[in-house]
């Protein structure tokens, strides 16, 4: 009876209901129904949360595509300051040293016999082939060019191709003043058309540069004679111990022309590419890209800016500097500061160069590479893949086992850890600040002794390999 009266009330319930009839007696359609109405509402939510991450996406690579303008504007910028921006120096090599009248000669209205190209090329400058006419470089070819001809170098200085050298001239062809650029001494070239001309390659250390000959030719050295209190053949004989790839930065600070044991106090010219993550810039860690471009700019090449260091108000450390003012320069317009932002991001933009195929053996740079994190340890300090300290890269002369006197030209008085990278490509003039190690192995030998690290003949060798494939 119960069954039967749940029966009766089920049937009841239906037709009393015809929606609910409809629902049973059409299962499949309510499901179709049921899926169509959630696939809806999938859709609404995705296509909105799309419409979000559209919005998203297009402000963010609306900010990327400004990022990526400002740095291509800054690196084309920095790349023009780099090579040809004088900021002003003019003043100094030109129109106070008068060095243009030496390069000029007599037959220009110059001085003496005049820069032939020869003569140019020998002190180490070089010549960018790629600002050469073709016209041009068809008669070098057939040899008619005069290269003896001081007019040639004028020539070629006019045109821009004479890395790190910028000349103003007057109407009728003649140097009226020059400048340098930082190129001078940080760019040089691939020798692809002759020995000193080819393509040129900034962040290389020019090696081949004698700057102290170069400075030497100057008609009036007085500047330089007044600033630190000699005469001029003192002067010169600084100079002349300088050599091929050598600068002084720091003669201008404390006037020491020579080491206690005679040699000349200059160093070597650093390479000014691989500086990325690298912490200081300079052998002895005055400090970073930016604060060396300012030094150099205002103080070295003399050009028209402001400078702030207050380390170099130490009369008894940096003499010449601190009576010279230097810590505090000032001037107007300044043509140096709006430049460092660009100058500096170029800088950091050149990759240190790879070696070339076949220049060391794979083999043996393999067991080195071993041996260089290992026994050898040298990875306690030049850390892969910067190959320095990653933060304050700066050691004592006796934990590299050497002696403190450039250390203590500096304000830390310490020795920076050089990075390692693109070493094959300034062999010339050897290793270390002044060069004191004339090969690498001469290098690894030190190491070896200074940290008895008992390596063998063979190692060793494996060392050097490593360190030229970098």
């Amino acid at each position: 009876m119960h069954e039967d009266r749940g029966k009766v009330n089920s049937l009841a319930d239906r037709d009393a209901n015809p929606h609910v009839a409809a629902v049973i007696a059409h299962p499949g359609k309510v499901i179709a129904v049921m899926v169509f109405i959630a696939l809806g509402l999938v859709y609404i939510t995705e296509r909105a949360r799309a419409q979000q991450r559209a919005g998203m996406t297009q402000q963010t690579n609306g900010s990327d595509r400004r990022i990526n303008s400002d740095a291509q504007r800054m690196l084309d910028e920095g790349r023009q300051i780099f090579r040809f921006d004088t900021f002003g120096d003019e003043a100094f090599w030109g129109d106070t040293l008068k060095l243009h009248r030496a390069i000029m000669g007599t037959k220009f209205g110059g001085v003496g016999a005049g820069v032939s190209p020869k003569t140019a090329l020998a002190v180490g400058l070089k010549v960018d082939m790629d600002a050469l006419p073709a016209d041009l470089v068809d008669k070098i070819k057939r040899s008619r060019v005069n290269l003896d001809d001081p007019a040639t170098t004028l020539a070629l200085i006019k045109l821009n191709s004479v890395l790190g050298v910028q000349g103003q001239f007057n109407q009728d062809g003649s140097l009226k003043s020059m400048g340098i650029t930082c190129a001078l001494c940080h760019s040089t070239v691939d020798n692809a058309f002759a020995p000193g001309i080819g393509h040129r390659l900034d962040g290389w250390a020019n090696r081949d540069l004698n700057v102290g000959a170069i400075i030497s030719l100057a008609p009036d050295l007085s500047a330089v004679t007044s600033l630190l209190r000699v005469d001029e053949t003192t002067v010169k004989k600084v100079l002349a111990a300088w050599g091929p790839g050598k600068f002084d930065a720091q003669l201008f600070l404390d006037g020491k022309g020579f080491r206690p044991d005679g040699k000349s106090a200059a160093t070597l010219i650093p390479p000014a590419f691989g500086l990325a993550g690298v912490n200081l810039h300079t052998w002895t860690g005055w400090g970073g890209i930016s604060h060396w471009n300012a030094f150099v700019a205002n103080l070295e090449m003399h050009g028209k800016g402001n400078f702030y260091d207050p380390r170099l108000n130490d009369a008894v450390k940096f003499p010449v500097a601190a009576r010279a003012g230097f810590a505090n320069v000032r001037n107007k317009p300044d043509l140096i500061t709006s430049k460092l932002p660009a100058l500096q991001l170029y800088q950091l933009s050149i990759s240190a160069p790879a070696p070339p195929s076949g220049s060391f053996n794979r083999e043996s740079a393999a067991r080195g590479e071993d041996l260089f994190s290992a026994k050898a340890k040298c990875s306690v300090c030049h850390v892969p893949p910067i190959f320095t300290e990653p933060g304050w890269n700066m050691h004592t002369p006796a934990e590299i086992g050497i002696d403190d006197f450039q250390a203590k030209r500096s304000p830390d008085e310490r020795y920076r850890t050089a990075p390692l990278r693109g070493l094959w490509t300034h062999q010339t003039g050897g290793f270390y600040h002044d060069g004191r190690f004339e090969t690498l192995l001469d290098v690894v030998n030190h190491y070896n002794n200074h940290g008895r690290l008992n390596l063998t003949e063979r190692e060793k060798r494996d060392l050097v390999e490593f360190l030229k494939s970098l």
